[in-house]
């Protein structure tokens, strides 16, 4: 009802002209010093002003019956006074300088704007057109025509700022906004006509997530009033978070008008949450309601951080100075304005009686009524018990956010508004005709002004002033700094605004984010509160998003085998390379440990030891045969080719000592060859030991001369020929592709495999598969020979041993295939040690039991009996 109220009034109002150019010669003002704390002074150009003097109306019935009631509020804030007296100030200052807009004076005319948007476009109205608002300012001007104002400086809520707009938009009245931040207002096609020295909120919002990055916070509770300023505020900051991993536990939007059911279903969510940080987008005046109700749930455990709102407003502390204590907010840039103090508190109870404002503020700061009091609102219960002012109370003696100057930072923003108007109309006054910016060179009208003109102007202006250099970007916003600001409490008790830290969008984008000084917060100490939906994932673990969760909620997993992370919250898990393997805490990658069969090793030492007794005792045999080589059971049993036998033996027991130590290229091309050589020299001694006692029973038979065909000469040159086409692959196999020593990383394991590539499988299998021929050769003749007479026949004990060897070297294949690193080697010299123990053993056992222990045995009578 009252928006349709005040449409109908704006229609109105626009019906009346919104430039009328009727000029009074009067002056009006509020009874005292014109020069100083009047609301209204004339000027050649009149300044109008919106300032939020009172706020949260109280809502009336509009029954379209009778005619409504004058609004009333439920507020009053000196803060809004003092920003009002420093635009007052600041035209009074140019006016008394002569370098700086000599030739024109300035005027001003100022408005509550109420913090509402019926009644700020219905006063935005009144100032482009002069008209008076009948029975609304004092006793003296209710009808007098004012001057026009070319230009607003207001209004402070980003949602008012915009409805000023829209309704002076299509008349290019430009609008400077002293506190309007809403990144929204930076529109050029919607609102061409705004320019505003409070820097937009898109500013604002890198800085907000760049403190949040600072302290690691990535689970943050987004709120704010339900207006345009918060919700273009939030979401901005949800877009720019994205960019840092920092996610919304929730996102809440309260009514201006709470209720009390409203206000507990919101605190209800605070409490709930596992976030412990909560920012907020609001004014202090919202925010009374909420702390009230976290007071009564004993939510006392959130770290406030302020929108530039409320960041430096004193208002709340008094009442909920033990919720905010640590309240961190940054702050639009402060400064220090000469002589504005003593300015401010150049207000006595005559001047107080002037104007229902200033009569409003000193009641409510002294408790006390003026006589003949112009305020028409009462803001606290007791006010009808105050007593009447005694004209002794002095702003001097007392604290009041009024006279306050040690934080001036939308006061410094209203100040510069009127510079940059001022400015710009210095420079439409000095326009050289015939070199000015418009059609044929033509300056700006200065009689009269023109609002699109003047906005030209202003958009072009850069100015210098109290040190700073202010400059304005194409939208119209000046360039972003701000102060980090710590609540902490005082000795006294008082609130202390800390400056800790800055931004400045002008710096490089990885510093300007600046935190020089401690920061205190609420029961913290300087370390903070942690607000994490999921802790940080260690080094050696990465993120596994929580399904249907923001990405801020994640489980830690441990990298897999082979991987390692190496800072925090790493997405993913890197993979070591083939020559390092991770830690224990799987956050670096180290060089594998080398692994081959090394003497020094327990399965080392057992292999050369196993290999040297075999080495030892096979050479002991040789010097029994060579002492006993005479006694018929050595001379029966073929002695040259035993002997050749065991040297040959011995060589296999020693050779499998190459299989042992790390592997180097050379040690691996003899390694595979002596192997196959030494074993084929005793399979083939074993072969011609075999046919020698199979040739020679036949050679018994009438007639038959088979043994001149294999003599001593013929067995020596078997041997050889067999041995030698064992050589002869053995060198198309080194020839065509060698065995080498490499680096095995094909096993996911903390240890780099060194071992003797074969080179050419077919070449290594060629080498094992000729001896697997002529053992079986030698067993097959071995076995048609074992039923010969036994005194001479060693077919039965060559028989035995083939079928050790065979057994041997049949396991030894699927083991060797199944098995890696050094204990494929170890098998391959388990292998080579059995087979050779086992000719050892089942050849020569015997015939030295028989020499050592049963030499009665050993005579040629023993021998010939059967």
């Amino acid at each position: 009802m009252e928006q349709l109220y005040s449409t109908l009034l704006t229609f109105c109002l626009l019906s009346s002209g919104v430039h009328s150019q009727t000029q009074s010669k009067d002056k009006c003002t509020y009874q005292g010093d014109e020069d100083t704390l009047s609301f209204y002074h004339e000027g050649d150009v009149v300044l109008g002003g919106l300032f939020p003097m009172h706020f949260s109306p109280v809502s009336s019935d509009l029954s379209f019956r009778k005619k409504p009631k004058p609004k009333t509020y439920k507020f009053f804030t000196p803060r809004a006074l003092r920003w009002m007296q420093t635009m007052i100030f600041a035209v009074n200052e140019i006016n008394q300088r002569k370098d700086l807009l000599s030739n024109l004076s300035l005027g001003y005319h100022i408005k509550d704007s109420g913090d509402d948007i019926p009644i700020s476009i219905i006063r935005s109205l009144l100032l482009v057109n002069g008209q008076p608002e009948k029975g609304r300012e004092g006793q003296d001007c209710k009808d007098t025509q004012k001057q026009p104002s070319p230009v607003i400086v207001g209004e402070a809520s980003s949602g008012i700022s915009m409805a000023v707009l829209r309704t002076l938009g299509s008349f290019k009245i430009p609008v400077v906004s002293y506190f309007a931040s809403c990144s929204c207002l930076s529109n050029k096609r919607d609102f061409p006509a705004f320019m505003r020295t409070m820097p937009s909120d898109a500013f604002q919002i890198k800085a907000l997530v760049k403190l949040f990055h600072h302290f690691h916070w990535t689970w943050i509770g987004v709120t704010g009033v339900d207006t345009d300023y918060a919700r273009f505020a939030i979401q901005n900051f949800l877009k720019e978070s994205e960019k840092f991993n920092i996610c919304p536990a929730y996102v809440l939007l309260y009514p201006v008008a709470l209720t009390q059911h409203a206000v507990e279903e919101f605190v209800n969510i605070l409490k709930s949450s596992s976030a412990t940080v909560i920012l907020n987008f609001s004014v202090e005046s919202y925010l009374h309601g909420i702390l009230k109700e976290c007071r009564r749930q004993n939510v006392t455990h959130l770290q406030w951080i302020a929108s530039e709102a409320w960041a430096t407003s004193k208002d709340l502390w008094e009442d909920f100075g033990d919720l905010l204590e640590g309240t961190l907010g940054f702050a639009i840039r402060r400064a220090e304005i000469p002589h504005l103090g003593s300015y401010l508190r150049r207000l006595f109870v005559p001047v107080a009686q002037t104007s229902h404002f200033l009569s409003e503020f000193w009641e409510e700061t002294f408790h006390c009524r003026l006589n003949g009091s112009l305020n028409t609102h009462v803001h606290r219960e007791d006010a009808q018990n105050w007593s009447i002012c005694n004209g002794s109370e002095s702003l001097a003696d007392m604290y009041t956010l009024y006279a306050d100057v040690t934080q001036l930072r939308v006061s410094y923003n209203v100040y510069k508004a009127v510079y940059l108007i001022a400015h710009a109309l210095h420079d439409m006054s000095t326009c050289i005709s015939g070199k000015g910016p418009f059609q044929n060179g033509t300056c700006g009208s200065l009689n009269p002004i023109l609002p699109w003109q003047l906005l030209y102007y202003m958009k072009q202006t850069n100015f210098t002033t109290l040190g700073e250099d202010v400059r304005f970007d194409n939208n119209g916003d000046p360039i972003a700094s701000y102060d980090l600001m710590n609540w902490q409490r005082g000795s006294d008790g008082s609130l202390q605004l800390v400056r800790v830290g800055f931004y400045d969008a002008s710096l490089e984008e990885d510093k300007d984010l600046i935190i020089d000084e401690p920061i205190i917060m609420w029961h913290r100490g300087e370390k903070g509160p942690e607000s994490l939906c999921s802790k940080s994932c260690l080094a050696g673990f990465r993120k596994a998003r929580q399904k249907g969760k923001p990405i801020c909620c994640f489980d830690c997993i441990p990298c897999a085998e082979g991987e390692i992370s190496n800072q925090t919250d790493s997405i993913d898990c890197l993979t070591c390379s083939k020559e390092t393997w991770p830690n224990q805490a799987q956050d670096q990658c180290i060089p594998k440990t080398l692994e081959f069969l090394s003497f020094q090793e327990p399965l080392g030492i057992v292999l050369w030891s196993v290999s040297a007794v075999g080495a030892f005792t096979t050479l002991a045999v040789l010097g029994v045969f060579i002492k006993y080589r005479k006694t018929p059971v050595i001379r029966g049993n073929n002695m040259e080719l035993s002997l050749l036998l065991l040297v040959f033996l011995s060589a296999c027991f020693l050779i499998s000592l190459t299989f042992i130590g790390k592997p180097t290229d050379w040690l691996c091309r003899i390694r595979y060859p002596a192997f196959g050589i030494s074993f084929a020299l005793c399979i083939s001694c074993i072969l011609a030991k075999t046919v020698v006692v199979l040739m020679a029973f036949r050679a018994t038979l009438p007639g038959s001369d088979v043994m001149k065909w294999f003599g001593p000469a013929q067995q020596r040159s078997s041997v050889i020929l067999c041995t030698c086409v064992q050589a002869l692959i053995c060198i198309i196999w080194l020839t065509i592709k060698p065995p080498s020593a490499v680096y095995n990383t094909k096993f996911m394991s903390a240890t780099l495999i060194v071992e003797c590539a074969v080179g050419s499988e077919v070449g290594f299998w060629c080498v094992l598969g000729y001896i697997g021929f002529l053992a079986s050769l030698c067993f097959f003749l071995a076995f048609l020979a074992r039923k010969l007479p036994d005194n001479f026949n060693e077919a039965k004990f060559i028989t035995f041993s083939m079928l050790i060897f065979f057994a041997v070297w049949v396991t030894f294949i699927p083991v060797y295939v199944s098995t890696r690193g050094k204990h494929t080697v170890a098998v391959h010299v388990f292998a080579i040690l059995a087979s050779a123990f086992g000719i050892l053993l089942c050849i020569f056992a015997p015939k030295c039991y028989i020499v050592l222990l049963k030499p009665e045995k050993n005579e040629k009578r023993s021998m010939m009996k059967k």
